[in-house]
């Protein structure tokens, strides 16, 4: 019996393949996961990856947030770990874990950090997506190891949402896939994280805080994806001008995605 996606608990994952593209071609399955970060897959989970076909992992979070909750492997899967955020001012603020032990603080974050703060900083971080050496070097490598890769591959970062929604975002992109389903495809992931860090959101709100604030750090808004597409046009012109300009794809490589991806 082939394995079943569907079966899995982990949260936000999904297979990114299914979606059309716009000139009537389609994204193969099989090929690319997304997901939370794996240090509560089951030992089921871990199974149906492997059946899955899954042999890569690649790991976008921050080394401290690795080292803290390390990811479970499927069975002959290789793992790769690229930092995006690592040439960040703010690139801590990026260690969940650092920010859900300061947030046990609510009115001392208050103090410093309203609704409209939050919203202004995530759209900078979709930014940095875009523009950090550690981000651009990170997404280059990602790309890269999707042409190479035998079997499949599975991305994450910690919630599934940010580092890992733009690098699932890029790709469909460059791949033809109507915008409006790319945004619908991100957004996805809004409930999924907000459901994963409820207790987080809960606890904040009862210690006096602004929920919105949190809501605001974990969901997904069309806004922040949004503006990662914005600081691409306005810096490259084009999705496939940055992945060649910006990533320093060569156009082969480009078009050796194209090849994986398309049917």
């Amino acid at each position: 019996m082939a394995a079943d996606p569907k079966s899995i608990s982990i949260p936000n994952f999904r297979d990114v393949g299914g979606h059309a593209t716009s000139d009537g071609g389609r994204i193969r399955t099989g090929r690319l996961f997304r997901s939370v970060a794996l240090d509560s897959a089951s030992d089921d989970d871990l199974a149906t990856l492997a059946a899955l076909g899954v042999t890569m992992v690649i790991d976008m979070r921050r080394p401290h947030e690795q080292s803290l909750r390390p990811d479970r492997l499927p069975v002959g899967a290789e793992l790769l770990s690229l930092d995006v955020f690592a040439d960040g001012e703010d690139a801590a603020t990026a260690d969940i874990d650092a920010v859900l032990t300061h947030l046990r603080e609510p009115e001392r974050v208050d103090a410093r950090l309203d609704v409209d703060d939050m919203a202004r900083f995530q759209l900078a971080s979709y930014h940095d997506l875009v523009m950090l050496g550690s981000a651009r070097s990170a997404y280059a490598r990602f790309f890269r190891t999707l042409t190479t890769t035998k079997g499949a591959a599975l991305v994450h970062c910690t919630g599934g949402k940010d580092r890992t929604g733009w690098a699932v975002a890029a790709l469909l992109s460059l791949l033809g896939v109507p915008e409006d389903d790319i945004f619908a495809d991100y957004l996805i992931s809004d409930l999924a994280v907000r459901t994963l860090f409820a207790e987080a959101i809960d606890d904040f709100e009862a210690r006096g805080g602004q929920r919105e604030v949190m809501e605001r750090m974990f969901g997904a808004r069309r806004e922040y994806l949004a503006a990662s597409f914005r600081t691409v046009s306005d810096e490259y012109g084009s999705v496939e001008a940055y992945f060649i300009g910006a990533l320093g794809l060569e156009e082969s490589e480009v078009e050796a995605l194209r090849e994986a991806f398309l049917e």
